[in-house]
């Protein structure tokens, strides 16, 4: 089969196209999957560039897909069944999504039916995951509330900006280029914030007594800051690193946690995402309730050119590969 292989620890040209990977045999308990289509996520660039502990290289990366069951020894599904898999360990710890065919653990799979496109429905599973468990878990949002999106244009900022809206909450997104305010608000945010760094100053100026809950998901750079966004009881959840930084260099909890402020992580794993709320959301999209925001389409082939856009910083949603 065709797999992208990341061979290393380095930069995008670490990742090799090889023809001839052998294609996976499903063990006990495992699904193989012939693969339709995966996003890319920053996780991924972590992994490449070897700072995720425990990984073997060569690995073919890939912490999601979606494609269709091309074998199933334990009856659970039919062959040619529409099929998602998430996290369990794909692209770390087993060959994941980058490649014509996966073998997964049955535990990390979840059927769906859909008829969108297989570029759409490849940005999907990871991302409102992510999405959902952060604002109905971590966050525990409530209609009325106020929230604030650090790090507004990512994709995972730009669903749950649409989601947080659907759910009744006024919302904030950030971001660094002045030039993307028209798309955050297309996206559903109510009100822009241009962050460089420190957006606390503006956010008072704007919601004088503090927003209910911020997602945090540029990370360590500007967590403190955020924690300086949130009223009394107010809550602040880091999902995402975008920033680049996993260890915050100074943090002193009484200080930088304001009284009665509460401070969590999300950090979801495949047994967070349960197939009838997938279905739900999947079929929402299909609707037109829901915008999916794809910034770009690559092939299999463009793997290393797809990790060098996302590490670029220039995208505006979701990058998915599609076979």
């Amino acid at each position: 089969m065709k797999a992208a292989v990341t061979t290393g620890p380095g930069g995008p040209d670490v990742i090799i196209i090889e023809n001839n990977w052998p294609k996976p045999v499903p063990q006990a308990g495992e699904v193989l999957i012939r693969i339709k289509a995966f996003g890319l996520n920053r996780s991924e660039l972590f992994t490449r560039r070897g700072d995720s502990p425990g990984v073997n290289f060569p690995v073919i990366q890939g912490i999601e897909c979606v494609g269709t069951v091309e074998e199933d020894n334990s009856g659970t599904y039919q062959r040619g069944q529409q099929i998602a898999a998430i996290m369990g360990g794909m692209g770390r710890y087993i060959n994941g999504g980058y490649a014509e065919y996966a073998a997964v653990p049955l535990k990390i799979t979840i059927p769906f039916q859909s008829s969108l496109p297989w570029c759409i429905l490849g940005a999907i599973p990871e991302m409102f995951q992510t999405v959902s468990g952060s604002l109905t878990q971590a966050l525990q949002i409530t209609r009325g509330e106020t929230i604030l999106i650090r790090g507004g244009t990512s994709s995972i900022g730009l669903l749950s900006a649409q989601l947080a809206r659907v759910y009744g909450l006024t919302v904030v997104s950030t971001t660094r280029n002045p030039d993307k305010t028209e798309h955050l608000k297309a996206n559903g945010a109510d009100h822009v914030l241009l962050d460089d760094g420190n957006v606390s100053t503006a956010l008072r100026e704007l919601i004088p007594q503090g927003v209910d809950k911020v997602l945090e998901l540029i990370g360590t750079p500007t967590l403190k800051d955020s924690l300086k966004c949130i009223k009394p009881r107010g809550v602040v959840c880091m999902t995402g690193i975008l920033g680049g930084e996993w260890v915050m260099k100074e943090f002193q909890p009484m200080g930088d946690i304001p009284s009665l402020g509460r401070l969590t992580v999300y950090m979801g794993e495949a047994e967070d995402l349960d197939t009838q709320r997938l279905q739900e959301f999947i079929d929402a999209v299909e609707k037109g309730e829901v915008t999916i925001a794809i910034d770009k389409t690559f092939t299999l082939d463009e793997v290393p050119a797809a990790h060098a856009y996302m590490e670029s910083n220039q995208s505006k949603g979701k990058i998915v590969v599609e076979l």
